[in-house]
């Protein structure tokens, strides 16, 4: 076996400082939460226990922590759903071409170099002048959505563009109508791409902080919470709280692997009976 080259062992170490940058920030707070009952925000730990995590289930003296998560949960649930419908409509849509596409897709990409307090700062001038109430599932959802939807499309415009329209024309011949052939042919074929735009949908949303800063209103959500907590709490709850979020997020990024891998499981077992039924 031949020697690995010098080069090899520099990618790797740079490579492993990058991971280490990456992550030991969340690994430090993962650790310290499970500081002793006596310990503080800083190293050396004062013990192990599981102290401040049952802390974070009792009644806290600032701040509102299981209704911020539920607030950032529901918003989040929101955003994803609209991503994922106005992106496949969006790709659909652009197919084709129409007067003023470029332009309207210029103003979509836009919302992503603009910076994030502006837009937040934007939005929430407008709903003030309109006189709308600043509400997290008003202006918040709003604001997010001007984060998550060109996400979602610029996915769609790269899976329509390598889409095959000859699966719609086959459907179109067998009789099958527009909506028919979007149910039964379009949305299953792009199904494993639709997940990951709701996942995208999702995380963005729920760990997202500036465009929500001037946009919730009087009911922050998980990450304004959070925020809040660094000024007043001084104990290691608040990284258990970092923790759970974290295992939290883990858990939806997970769920969403095993809806994709039952995805394709399925349109492989339902090609391996077609091609049965054709022997």
């Amino acid at each position: 076996m031949e020697p690995r080259p010098r080069s090899f062992y520099v990618l790797a170490a740079i490579f492993a400082l990058f991971l280490l940058f990456l992550y030991g920030p969340t690994i430090t707070i993962a650790i310290l939460s499970f500081q002793g009952p006596g310990g503080g925000l800083t190293f050396p730990m004062r013990g192990v226990s599981l102290n401040w995590f049952r802390e974070l289930f009792m009644q806290q003296a600032v701040g509102d922590i299981w209704g911020s998560f539920r607030r950032s949960f529901v918003l989040g649930l929101m955003v994803m759903v609209t991503t994922v419908v106005v992106s496949v409509m969006g790709g659909l849509a652009f197919r084709k071409r129409f007067a003023g596409s470029a332009l309207l897709f210029q103003l979509v990409l836009a919302s992503l170099v603009i910076p994030s307090i502006l837009v937040s700062l934007g939005v929430g001038l407008v709903f003030t002048q309109a006189g709308l109430p600043i509400h997290w599932a008003g202006s918040g959802f709003g604001a997010q959505l001007t984060w998550t939807l060109p996400f979602g499309l610029l996915i769609m415009f790269a899976v329509f563009n390598r889409f095959n329209p000859a699966y719609e024309e086959a459907a179109r011949d067998q009789g099958a109508t527009p909506w028919q052939t979007i149910r039964h042919v379009v949305l299953p074929i792009i199904a494993p791409s639709l997940i990951g735009v709701a996942l995208f949908g999702f995380t963005l949303s729920y760990d997202e902080f500036a465009r929500t800063l001037l946009t919730a209103g009087s009911y922050n959500t998980l990450p304004l919470e959070i925020y809040g907590m660094t000024t007043n709490v001084t104990t290691p709850v608040i990284f258990a709280l970092g923790t759970l979020t974290t295992v939290f997020s883990f858990v939806v990024i997970g769920v969403c692997l095993a809806a994709l891998w039952l995805t394709n499981r399925r349109r492989a077992r339902a090609g391996s009976d077609a091609g049965k039924g054709m022997v």
